[in-house]
């Protein structure tokens, strides 16, 4: 090919990305809302892969799966989602925490709906993909009849049911403290005025926070903690031949829905009560750029409004300022 050749046909590329449409899906790829979307989307994918795929051991596989397993399909893929969309969203990944960082004024809640929606098609995507991964499985455990109880359900690969020991109240509250404990502690892990975890950690930690609340609180509702992880792949059983017995079975449905968000919220404000209001208010000293080199300001931080005791503070991310992560750090 000749030189010339060359000029022409770079010529004909250049013409072509630069076409109204290519310039429209730029100027739409760029878009604040949509990247929070698509990163929610896909962290969300890929920690319900993980965490779905392991379920699906436990279940369909017999000991090619265990609980310490799921809990380290969840636990890992959470560290995975915070590493893809850490940086663009936050890597929310869960409509609870979401729902605390607008309620705690650390991000509008015009963005909610975009959030949540992205976690919610990811999740639901998620359990799609599971289902076709697994789908001979799932038949041949379940001799062709898809239930939700039994010793052949297998609804429960997709969406979380009470056990027998537990009742609807009891697992409502289990799942308003299990939520609350993982704000606490993402509140703890981020707090740059406490002891927060070192730099580029945050994303192992998160994980092994999600492990362990899994080991040692999980086995009463099976830890949803996350309407983004259980109603999605709920709505897909549903459509996908399991019917209308995955939202009857204990009327169960709507507490990992309700529940969660009400956990963190207080999950959070217990954080601020015990931690955040008793923080030492260490002086600062500041520079005048304007003044001689050795004329310094000394200056008290700038103080919050206290109301019954409790600070309000407004959380800052982990990341960069401008992406409202689900770690805070008051």
């Amino acid at each position: 090919m000749t030189q010339s050749d060359r000029k022409r046909r770079s010529t004909r590329v250049s013409k072509v990305v630069s076409t109204p449409t290519a310039t429209k899906m730029q100027v739409i790829w760029q878009n604040e809302n949509v990247r929070e979307f698509l990163a929610e989307f896909i962290s969300t994918y890929v920690m319900m892969v993980f965490g779905l795929g392991a379920v699906a051991h436990m279940v369909l596989g017999g000991k090619m799966g265990s609980y310490l397993a799921v809990n380290l399909g969840f636990g890992f893929g959470v560290t995975i989602g915070v590493h893809m969309a850490g940086n663009i969203s936050g890597a929310h990944m869960n409509a609870a925490l979401t729902f605390t960082s607008c309620a705690l004024g650390r991000m509008s809640w015009k963005k909610f709906p975009v959030y949540v929606l992205g976690q919610f098609l990811g999740s639901f995507v998620a359990a799609a993909t599971i289902y076709g991964l697994f789908y001979n499985a799932i038949i041949d455990f379940s001799g062709g009849k898809l239930m939700t109880t039994g010793p052949t359900a297998t609804a429960n690969i997709f969406a979380t049911y009470l056990p027998d020991h537990m009742t609807l109240w009891r697992g409502f509250l289990d799942e308003v403290v299990v939520t609350g404990m993982l704000q606490l502690c993402l509140l703890a892990i981020a707090d740059k005025g406490n002891n927060p975890t070192l730099l580029g950690t945050q994303a192992i930690v998160t994980g092994i926070l999600v492990v362990i609340i899994g080991i040692s609180l999980g086995m009463n509702s099976g830890y949803a903690i996350n309407p983004s992880r259980d109603l999605p792949p709920r709505f897909f059983t549903f459509l996908a031949g399991w019917g209308s017995q995955v939202f009857r079975t204990k009327d169960w449905w709507w507490v990992p829905v309700v529940a969660p968000p009400l956990g963190a919220y207080c999950g959070a404000i217990i954080y601020l009560f015990f931690i955040g209001s008793n923080k030492r208010q260490e002086p600062q000293v500041l520079e005048n750029p304007l003044a001689f080199e050795d004329h310094k300001i000394s200056v008290l931080p700038k103080t919050t409004s206290h109301q019954h005791g409790v600070a309000s503070l407004t959380p800052v991310s982990v990341y960069p300022e401008d992406r409202p992560s689900a770690l805070y750090n008051p």
